[in-house]
């Protein structure tokens, strides 16, 4: 046997050697046991060998077999001396295994480590960024004291590295440092200060880690970098994502109020005695103020909710306890979806999911109702995942389901999984107790078990029934006989004590059963457990003072057996209820109340879920999945009173600065392009610099999608972007900045001053419109539509600065608009004279308008037609001519708004001065923002001036009188169906998606009849968008074309679809939920696509 034995030895053993690429020896010593270490030996020899080579191939070779074997989990540590002399390599590969190899090793073998700490250092300073970083990870290491201080220098020189990748290594090594010498923790904070302000998507999830492991506390470190790190939490790596989203959880409870406080605010009306009649007056105001959302809170919130759709199960529980934790209640239903998701995940996933689910299923059962089918056992889940789907479901009965689901737990019952089976019943029994309409029916049900003939099911039943039963003691004596017949069957000791227990309770209501239950019990006393015993006893002493005349001997003699029983418990309590029950000389007071204290009425236990107080804990961590604090748990605090200082979020400008870039103005006019496209990374820079935190909440849409189409290492090399911002940053940028500066400043103070600035606000003749749009959009309605507003409000105050300016400069801005963004198609389309700068359709572009879904995406418009409308003839308006076209551009006075562009003429020879309107004759809900009144018009002169009509998604005419200082003209636009719409960007896949919930009456359609040369693909588009402002949709079929807008008012899709049928012949499909406006486009496609 022992020589086969080492035979299978030897062969395991030169089989391994194979794995690893070497021959097997071909001598075998005599011992087979010897064999395999002297092969082992031989190995490792032959690697050392390989390592002293002077051919590379050969190191690499060794170095690739060696790093294999650490990742099979063997022990390569007896060949580091031999790694360790090719850690100054000049061959890159291998130098970075070698790395590899010493990370792993390094703490283990300490003394040669430091051997070669001169040849990390200089390593520190390599060209390469890849071995820069790994003699960072090595140094780091090293786990000795006496390098603390080089470790702590080589963290600093990396900290400002121009790559990212060493960086975020730096930010590693800071908590290995921290660990092993903690009294660097000042150095090291600043260090960490220094790396929270980094732009790179790479550096922030390994910095926030280190600024939790380091100094979780110093909330203040973060303020600055707060919105910064909302704006890029879509675009770090996924584990960054999770520990930024835990972190700033924890901000948010303490630097913003509850959003939990909407309805507390009426409850005590009543005035104190001593307070004045304005102390009082303040204080109503107070409680009537309805609560306004920090817009940095709101910021995290929005922020945060693309992350439910992540791949990685970790980041949609980050995201799911940060909603849980801070948002509104409002708002926490829609995690649920993405909860129910990760259920189709492996077992462990699905076993912490479960168990945060059941602790918020307490408190919120209307989140998971609706997915009540995704909670039911499977026969396929383990135990432990059963049982907290069985507690869920409990959580989540009502009277409306729970009929459905006492059906699924008799299935259940029957299941094979004992444990699981016994939960089951455990479940039925709370589910009584919850809910009194089915007590009865469970009560019934559960005694039907008690003849099953699983032994496990029955006693399960018995322990259950006897907790119902407390809770209504005198309904159900024929229960009670039920059960004592069963003392003859049933052996599990649990369910014999409960039986016992019931009968001691209820002996008054069954005066003939218990006695002979007592009788039967006092003849297998010796050979119960101990538990039964004790309720032996204790059914004794019950009967003895209820039925002396039948019980008082067998009670005598069940006493004398405990009294020698082997167990002191029982020995204990024999003469406990000897003294008490039977009077003698020496018995005291209590033996007087003996029947009292034994036949008290007990109070009925409380059936409650075991995750009732697991809330305390933050969901999603260790310590509420153990339901006890676990090593390192930062607990939540409670929400402050009073919310602190906002104003501490606002990143300042320097003001140096300011003054460098004011003479970059002059370049403006010379190089167009380039002041163009640095507006758009100044728009990108906001998001850090930004001062007026609503601005900044709204443009994290617009930044994701420049990041988006930046390359890398323009977003990770911040100082090329100082530069080049330094350089063409233009006198707009600045007054912008100016602004957003001013209005930081004003933050801090009290909501009623702000009220009360817009008040005054308002009395400016230019603004009047625009505050009327902002009062007449709900406060409910999404944060897009109030950002695009104030930046309304920012274009118009510039256009009133620039006034003067406009009508002298007019040619040169419109030679700024020449750009390929507004006209990507080949055909060539002559733009008109959009009185729009450069800068504001930088700003423009960024700017999302979407409100519904991440399907609905705002884009440019493919096409615009030049065609322009008469408002007013020259003949009608005495010498003024006006004519107005649709510019297809977000309009900048509100996001419901159809911007229009009008171009004035002064056909006379004289002045033309005041030309403003008045006279506004509106359908109901539709409004207008008008232009600015015009002081006066040359002879000959022309200007080109903007306003905007939100013309609630109709084609209805909008009319009003244009004005000039003696006469007055009735005037009226009316919009063609197309120009209702923005132009959406989306995939093949969501437009399919949309249209497949757009059928019914909500799609209309039609067959055209046209020449083959009609359908070629370049005129089907041509025609689609000169009548329709709608985009283009990628199609992987020839035949189809489509296109897909949004309606400019309420936002509704409108998908268009081309689809070329056999011979001449096309279906025109149109889905929208505006019905009206859909069969109105559907007809003026129609004749367009027909004619050649």
């Amino acid at each position: 046997m022992s020589g086969n034995s080492f035979a299978y030895s030897e062969q395991a053993g030169g089989g391994e050697a194979t794995e690893l690429g070497q021959e097997a020896t071909s001598t075998v010593s005599p011992s087979g046991a010897f064999g395999l270490f002297s092969s082992d030996l031989k190995k490792n020899e032959d690697l050392k060998q390989m390592l002293e080579s002077n051919k590379d191939s050969a190191k690499l070779d060794a170095m690739k077999r060696i790093v294999g074997m650490i990742a099979k989990g063997k022990n390569a540590s007896e060949l580091f001396p031999a790694v360790v002399k090719n850690v100054a390599s000049k061959n890159i590969e291998i130098k970075k295994l070698v790395y590899v190899y010493l990370v792993r090793y390094a703490e283990e073998q300490q003394d040669l480590a430091l051997l070669s700490i001169s040849t990390f250092q200089r390593a520190l300073k390599d060209p390469n960024q890849l071995i820069r970083a790994s003699a960072l990870r090595v140094l780091s290491s090293i786990r000795v004291p006496i390098i603390v201080p080089i470790m702590m220098l080589a963290i600093k020189e990396a900290s400002a590295d121009l790559s990212p990748y060493v960086r975020k290594n730096a930010a590693h090594a800071i908590q290995k440092l921290y660990s092993l010498d903690p009294e660097q923790k000042e150095m090291l904070i600043e260090v960490i200060e220094k790396l929270l302000k980094d732009k790179s998507t790479l550096v922030a999830g390994s910095v926030v880690m280190a600024f939790e492991e380091v100094c979780p506390d110093r909330i203040d470190l973060i303020h600055k970098n707060y919105r910064k790190l909302c704006n890029l939490l879509v675009d770090v790596e996924e584990w960054g994502q999770v520990v930024i989203i835990h972190m700033l959880t924890r901000y948010a409870r303490t630097q913003f109020v509850s959003p939990w406080k909407e309805d507390d605010g009426l409850e005590d009306n009543e005035k104190n005695f001593y307070e004045s009649d304005d102390e009082q007056k303040e204080k109503t105001d107070q409680r009537k103020k309805p609560y306004a959302m920090d817009p940095d809170h709101r910021l995290l919130i929005r922020n945060t909710k693309p992350l439910l759709q992540s791949r990685n199960a970790a980041v949609v529980m980050a995201v799911a306890q940060l909603y849980w934790h801070i948002s509104p209640k409002s708002e926490v239903g829609i995690i649920s979806k993405s909860l129910v998701r990760l259920l189709r995940s492996n077992r462990e996933v699905q076993y912490i999911v479960l168990q945060n689910i059941a602790t918020m299923s307490i408190q919120r059962k209307g989140m998971f109702e609706p997915y009540l089918k995704s909670f039911y056992v499977r026969s396929t889940d383990p135990t432990m995942i059963k049982i907290l789907k069985l507690e869920i479901l409990t959580n989540l009965a009502n009277e409306a389901n729970i009929s459905t689901l006492l059906r699924e737990f008799q299935t259940y019952v029957k299941s094979q999984d004992k444990q699981f089976a016994a939960a089951t019943i455990q479940t039925i029994g709370r589910c009584a107790t919850n809910i009194s309409e089915v007590t009865d029916t469970c009560l019934s049900g559960l005694v039907c078990l008690l003849s099953n003939r699983d032994e496990i099911v029955v006693a399960e039943s018995v322990v259950v029934i006897k907790k119902l039963l407390q809770m209504q003691p005198a309904q159900h004596g024929e229960i009670i006989k039920h059960m004592a017949k069963l003392l003859d069957s049933i052996t599990v000791p649990v369910a014999r004590a409960s039986i016992l227990w019931l009968i001691g309770e209820n002996c008054e209501r069954v005066p003939k059963i218990a006695p002979d239950v007592l009788r039967k019990m006092a003849k297998s006393f010796t050979n119960e457990d101990d538990l039964v015993k004790l309720q032996i006893l204790n059914l004794g002493a019950k009967l003895y003072l209820t039925n002396s005349k039948q019980t008082k001997l067998l009670t005598q003699y069940i006493l004398n057996l405990g009294k020698y029983d082997q167990n002191y418990d029982i020995r204990d309590r024999t003469r406990f209820i000897r003294q008490l029950i039977v009077p003698n000389e020496k018995s005291g007071a209590l033996s007087k109340y003996a029947k009292k204290i034994f036949l008290a009425q007990k109070p009925a236990p409380l059936l409650e879920s075991p995750f009732k107080d697991r809330d305390h804990f933050q969901l999603g961590t260790l310590s509420h999945t153990l339901n006890t604090k676990a090593i390192g748990y930062l607990e939540l605090s409670n929400w402050p009173e009073v919310a602190p200082d906002p104003s501490v979020r606002n990143v300042e400008v320097i003001e140096l600065q300011a003054k460098e870039w004011t003479p970059a103005g002059k370049a403006k006019k010379e190089n167009p392009a380039k002041k163009f496209y640095s507006d758009s990374e100044e728009e990108e820079d906001s998001s850090d610099s930004s001062s007026d935190s609503e601005s900044e909440s709204g443009s994290a849409s617009g930044e994701q999608d420049e990041e988006g189409d930046s390359s890398e290492d323009s977003s990770e090399d911040s100082s090329s972007e100082h530069r080049s911002d330094s350089e063409s940053v233009s006198e707009v940028g600045d007054k912008r900045r100016a602004k957003r500066n001013s209005k930081s400043k004003g933050k801090s103070d009290s909501e009623d001053e702000e009220k009360e600035n817009e008040k005054s606000k308002t009395s400016d003749s230019s603004s009047t419109d625009s505050s009327s749009a902002e009062e007449s959009s709900s406060d409910s309605e999404s944060e897009s539509e109030s950002e695009s507003e104030s930046e309304s409000k920012k274009v118009t105050m510039e256009k009133e600065e620039k006034k003067p300016k406009q009508d002298r400069n007019l040619t040169k801005d419109v030679s700024l608009l020449d750009l390929d963004d507004f006209n990507p198609v080949s055909t060539p389309v002559v733009l008109p004279t959009p009185a729009l700068s450069p800068s504001l359709i930088a700003d423009l572009e960024g700017l999302n308008l979407s409100t519904s879904s991440s399907v609905i995406s705002v884009n440019t418009p493919v096409f615009v037609p030049v065609k322009t409308h008469v408002l007013l003839h020259r003949m009608s308006g005495r010498g003024l001519a006006a004519h107005y076209f649709f510019p297809r551009q977000p309009c900048i006075f509100g996001d419901k708004m159809v911007s229009i562009q009008i171009t004035l003429n002064n056909t006379t020879d004289r002045k033309i001065e005041n030309i403003h309107i008045e006279g506004k004759k509106l359908p109901m809900g539709m409004q207008m923002h008008v232009f600015n009144p015009i002081e006066s018009l040359e002879p000959e002169g022309s200007i080109t001036v903007s306003m905007g009509i939100d013309f609630c998604d109709s084609t209805q005419t909008a009319s009003f009188q244009l004005c000039t200082k003696d006469d007055c003209f009735n005037v009226n636009i009316q919009p063609p169906v197309g120009e209702l719409l923005l132009p959406v960007a989306m995939s093949e896949k969501d437009f399919k998606k949309e249209q497949g919930m757009l059928t019914g009456m909500n799609e209309t359609s039609t067959v055209i009849i046209a020449a083959p040369q009609n359908f070629t693909p370049s005129v089907i588009l041509q025609k689609v968008v000169n009548v329709a402002n709608v985009g283009v949709v990628p199609s992987g079929q020839d035949n189809i074309y489509r296109f897909a807008a949004k309606t400019v008012h309420s936002g509704s899709l409108m998908l268009v679809t081309v689809e070329l049928k056999e011979g001449s012949t096309a279906q025109l499909i149109i889905n929208t939920e505006r019905t009206v406006i859909g069969s109105v486009l559907l007809r003026e496609l129609k004749p367009v696509l027909s004619q050649g």
